[in-house]
């Protein structure tokens, strides 16, 4: 955790003293009174259902040397403890003076994220963006936590609305940013793909570099306003050389690389990165093999085995594009398999029409094997369902009966795809066939 002396943390929120004491003192920043040590400096948050400035008194009483509020019963005083949280992030950002690669898109965007990390750290001593930290506060923790010898740090950035990368943006100051896609996911909260386009290209408002990557999308060319090099890929721009469920082998740009998983959207996601390492100063042989060294991670395409059932779980998120990409994968590699789909979520007043064109778009697949099976569970992946006759599918309203159905008619030689948005908790699919 970084350390910072009172007169920093003053001077970075500009915030008023209203208590005596040592400027010179080096203090770390704790947010979460349950874990705060003696001799941190508290800093409160604030959300829709809680408020730390309620604990400021506990905090002190812990053994914290401060406390920042926006009231006069802390030490500094600042106008929203938020923001100075920001301020701090982007004082330790230009301080360490790490080069930063911010990504965001509909989806994809954890992907990305991983694999720019594993091919940027095969020359660079990289830390990313953990798990679920891709708002404002896990932007500040990550730049927090990253190591004082952080050479590149990779961003995640995601977004409910208009605004909020922006001022991820801000504090961040990215030397390079990514785009893997705009597609639908939040279209239930921004009304259109052109205001998704708006919200994501928000990422370049506060760039310091000259890069921006992204997927090859003439809503994102249109949208951008950037002066700097501009990088668009495409699967259009790679020949592909091999291609199984767990591997891909192809060439981009006169080079052969390598990817221990499946599917084309992974290959399109490896471009960034590649574009990315170039811009960086890699070598070919450095991205190759830094790309080869990626790995799936949890609820991502990940192969688990539960009640001797073979499981790829790819729970982690799901809106019309990345169930697409998901469909044509285990089409195109599998032959004995069952498909458990769950509800889409923030898809809007069209939700219903989303499912049901997926249902259609698996319907008129030219690669679906009719001794497949299609199993929805939710309200709305009733829809998918319904318009699926060229195989078996059937839709359960519960976990329970779907987990059921399972154990009682599928071979275990049947391989189990689940892919669902998170709310819908498949992890309990798992959990119950186990």
């Amino acid at each position: 955790m970084f350390v910072m002396k009172i007169k920093d943390l003053i001077q970075a929120t500009n915030a008023k003293v209203l208590k005596n004491i040592d400027e010179n003192l080096e203090v770390k920043i704790s947010t979460d009174t349950r874990t705060i040590s003696k001799g941190d400096f508290y800093l409160p948050l604030k959300g829709a259902s809680f408020d730390g400035e309620k604990f400021i008194s506990q905090a002190l009483e812990k053994g914290a040397i401060g406390a920042f509020s926006t009231t006069d019963e802390g030490t500094l005083k600042v106008n929203n403890t938020l923001e100075a949280y920001l301020k701090l992030a982007n004082y330790r950002r230009n301080k360490l003076n790490f080069k930063v690669v911010a990504i965001t898109g509909s989806s994809g965007k954890t992907t990305t994220k991983e694999l720019v990390a594993s091919a940027l750290s095969e020359k660079f001593k990289t830390f990313k963006t953990p798990l679920n930290h891709n708002n404002e506060i896990g932007f500040c923790q990550t730049i927090f936590e990253a190591p004082e010898d952080t050479e590149v740090l990779v961003l995640e950035m995601g977004m409910r609305g208009l605004g909020e990368i922006e001022l991820l943006s801000k504090y961040s100051e990215p030397d390079i940013t990514i785009i893997s896609n705009v597609g639908t996911a939040h279209i239930g909260r921004l009304g259109s793909r052109e205001n998704i386009a708006k919200a994501k290209c928000e990422i370049v408002k506060y760039q310091r570099g000259n890069v921006f990557i992204a997927h090859d999308d003439e809503l994102i060319k249109k949208t951008v306003q950037f002066d700097g090099k501009k990088i668009f890929y495409s699967i259009g721009d790679v020949k592909i050389i091999e291609k199984t469920a767990n591997y891909s082998k192809f060439e981009y740009e006169n080079n052969i690389y390598e990817l221990n998983v499946g599917g084309d959207y992974n290959i399109e996601n490896a471009l960034s990165a590649i574009n990315a390492g170039l811009e960086l100063g890699m070598n070919i042989t450095e991205i190759q093999k830094g790309l080869k060294k990626y790995k799936p991670i949890e609820k991502r395409w990940e192969a688990i085995n539960a009640g001797g059932f073979e499981i790829i779980n790819d729970s982690y998120n799901a809106n019309p594009e990345s169930m697409r990409a998901f469909i044509d994968t285990i089409f195109e590699h599998y032959k004995d398999y069952a498909i458990v789909l769950g509800d889409m979520g923030e898809l809007g007043n069209e939700e219903i029409t989303y499912h049901r064109e997926l249902g259609k778009y698996i319907n008129s697949h030219k690669l679906l094997n009719k001794n497949c099976k299609i199993l929805s569970v939710g309200d709305l992946s009733k829809n998918i369902t319904d318009e699926i006759n060229n195989c078996f599918s059937k839709h359960f309203n519960s976990i329970e009966k779907v987990v059921l159905f399972i154990k009682n008619n599928l071979q275990k030689s049947t391989k189990l795809f689940l892919k669902a948005s998170r709310s819908m908790k498949f992890e309990r699919i798992i959990e119950e066939l186990k």
